[in-house]
């Protein structure tokens, strides 16, 4: 049995908290006039995700509340997916450049199917969340305002036959009720798609509820009114299962490729590089066998390097869809929207914001939190753990974790923290090292550093505590395979996502 992700909610009307009752308007109760010191709240509990619905927009048929939308993901580290209002691909850019790290589009999938596939296309599976809101078995439309002629179960076939890995289904006779989440449709959608990111909503009344749910086997759980209204018992939720918070979101598993003129390698303690094959075709196959995610670094990143490294993001960005990150040489804000305009979905500062931490401050100013990595590399020297610079070539006085510390204050989305003394040799992670930056920080901690075996992987996520984990050989050379690893972790136990 599995951990349930657990994502509480947010719903917007007029920049205030609220909750309607079945959808209607007209039965609204104000549950926090401060919907950013709400979510804070959220991120103090624990919670890692976030769910927010933009009611008016879902009313007017376009984005309203995305200002709401900025003011959360700039107050908080939390994973935000956004949904109501979205008809446009405008919406969605909007919604985006909000901060959101995923988007939910309901209607348009009913209404515009081949604009919804374009999207599903153009942003990638792991960004676009399909909502599929029923009422009497009919998918329903416009702020559930409509009932369209769609039956659940052939329309969830007709989209995860085109990459379809997330669905936000509500059962809107539930919504707002405290009478129970539709357990017997979500187990009936399970069986039929056993792979499928279910994230159910809908009528939790109680901690009980996410308990069933989870013993059926529900991947993910949004939840609200109940928990406004005291009904759910945060630290039961602690002592139970959900042991903590982090291990309820699906762990990530990411190959990474080191570029240097065009090729991937990869080498042993940062030297003795070999080649390893040509990182887009490298990047495409990682996709398609369920890679979560891609991590491009340019590890020679001159001027005409520059070049030809943007030149292959946008390949990579035009072949797979999944989210990938870039780094290396990265500066200024220029060097980032360079970047993110050939396709890329995050960035990878390392060297310059030891330099210069305030780069950190701009880009998550400018482009959100989700979009700032802060990978470290650091060393176990003679008096403790040390962050290195210039690919691991010269030491600093900055210790691992005050500045890792510093770094998360700042607003980074996640760090990438590489253990010198383990990379390349496939003796396993530095889980001491990681568990400490994983019970220290309020956000997410990516290893990198010594994956050999699967067992590897297994411990970084139980000793470690990481969220995800990242590695290069063993993927390149063929040692473990992508779909493989993840079933043996599955096996453990470890949430992951199946493709």
């Amino acid at each position: 049995m599995n951990n349930i992700e657990l994502i509480p909610a947010i719903d917007l009307i007029d920049g205030k908290c609220v909750r309607l009752k079945k959808g209607d308007y007209a039965q609204k109760t104000v549950y926090n006039e401060d919907p950013v010191a709400q979510a804070k709240e959220f991120e103090r509990l624990g919670f890692r995700r976030l769910h927010v619905v933009d009611l008016d927009g879902a009313k007017s048929k376009h984005v309203v509340n995305d200002h709401v939308l900025r003011a959360i993901t700039e107050a908080t580290n939390l994973i935000v997916d956004f949904g109501g209002g979205i008809k446009t691909e405008a919406d969605i850019e909007k919604a985006f450049k909000a901060g959101a790290a995923m988007v939910t589009v309901g209607s348009i999938a009913v209404t515009q199917p081949d604009l919804f596939l374009s999207w599903l296309d153009k942003y990638g599976a792991d960004r676009v969340i399909l909502g599929a809101d029923v009422r009497n078995g009919k998918v329903s439309i416009n702020g559930w305002k409509e009932d369209s002629e769609e039956d659940l179960l052939p329309f969830l076939k007709k989209y995860i036959a085109h990459g379809v890995k997330n669905v936000l289904c509500t059962e809107i006779s539930k919504d707002g009720m405290l009478s129970g989440p539709a357990i017997d449709l979500y187990k009936r959608m399970m069986a039929e798609y056993p792979t499928l990111h279910l994230i159910a909503s809908g009528g939790v009344s109680s901690t009980d509820d996410i308990l069933q749910l989870e013993r059926e086997g529900i991947p993910a759980v949004v939840f609200g009114k109940a928990y406004y209204e005291g009904r759910i018992n945060i630290d039961k939720l602690k002592t139970s299962r959900l042991s903590d918070f982090s291990s309820s979101l699906a762990k990530r598993i990411i190959p990474c490729l080191d570029v240097k003129d065009g090729e991937t390698v990869k080498g042993t303690n940062f030297i003795n590089l070999r080649h390893a094959g040509d990182p887009v075709e490298l990047g495409k196959a990682y996709s398609d066998a369920g890679a979560d995610e891609l991590v491009f670094l340019d590890i020679t990143a001159s001027f005409e390097g520059r070049k030809t490294f943007t030149k292959m993001v946008e390949r990579v960005a035009r072949e797979i869809n999944i989210p990938f990150t870039v780094g290396g040489g990265i500066n200024e804000l220029a060097d980032v929207e360079r970047l993110l305009h050939a396709g890329a979905d995050k960035v990878s500062i390392n060297s310059a914001a030891l330099r210069r931490p305030e780069l950190i401050n701009e880009i998550t100013n400018h482009f959100g939190s989700q979009v700032c990595v802060c990978a470290i590399d650091a060393r176990f020297d003679p008096d403790g753990w040390h962050c290195y610079v210039k690919g691991g070539r010269e030491r600093t006085e900055r210790g691992l974790f005050e500045w890792a510390k510093e770094v998360a204050d700042r607003g980074a989305g996640e760090i990438l923290f590489t253990s010198m003394d383990h990379d390349g040799t496939k003796n396993g992670f530095a889980n001491e090292a990681l568990a400490r930056l994983s019970d220290e920080l309020p956000i997410p901690i990516i290893a990198s550093g010594g994956a050999g075996t699967m067992e590897h992987f297994r411990d970084a996520f139980v000793k470690g505590k990481a969220d995800a984990a990242l590695a290069a050989s063993v993927f390149h050379f063929g040692e473990i395979a992508i779909q493989e690893l993840k079933q043996y972790l599955r096996a453990e136990g470890i949430n992951v996502r199946l493709n």
